[in-house]
């Protein structure tokens, strides 16, 4: 009998996120994710409540509803500026940039639009606003070793692919 996941299970998991409404596959894990259960919440809660029971070869699908994790979307955190106002490191969709207010509070922008004219930011979580479905797929589900527990994942970790934005509230 396979093991099941519970607190202070080592688990290695792929997943991805699909935009439920368009279905586009919003990220991936290239490689397997580790940690340990209870220890390290590296996903959104909802997400680590529905992975507690289930087993290697598992494969679950997690609806998340992104206002409830990051709030809704906020257009006025949304602005273009001139292309000429940009610096060349900036102009690539894609390219996180990362701004202090007034206040010196820092916010992460994400560079979503560009043309030969205006750069467009925003500065919502790209989760805001949408509703996800994590398909998860558990390879692994082990006791952890102490330095495991110590560390919170795996001692001798293969990188994952991960967005980070995506994995938990801002």
């Amino acid at each position: 009998m396979s093991e099941a996941i519970r607190e202070g299970k080592f688990v290695e998991l792929t997943y991805q996120v699909t935009d439920r409404k368009t279905g586009h596959v919003l990220t991936r894990v290239e490689f397997p994710l580790g940690y340990v259960h209870g220890h390290n919440e590296i996903l959104a809660p909802s997400v680590h409540m529905q992975l507690e029971g289930k087993a290697a070869g598992d494969v679950i699908e997690v609806v998340i509803d992104g206002n409830q994790i990051f709030g809704p979307r906020d257009e006025s955190l949304v602005f273009s500026d001139a292309i000429e106002n940009v610096p060349e490191e900036y102009r690539q969709v894609g390219t996180s940039i990362l701004m202090e207010n007034d206040r010196g509070q820092t916010r992460s922008f994400l560079v979503t639009h560009l043309d030969d004219e205006t750069l467009t930011v925003d500065g919502n979580n790209p989760l805001s606003g949408r509703e996800v479905v994590f398909t998860l797929e558990i390879l692994t589900v082990r006791d952890a070793s102490d330095d495991e527990v110590r560390t919170g994942g795996a001692v001798a970790a293969s990188a994952a692919a991960v967005d980070p934005a995506l994995l938990r509230p801002a």
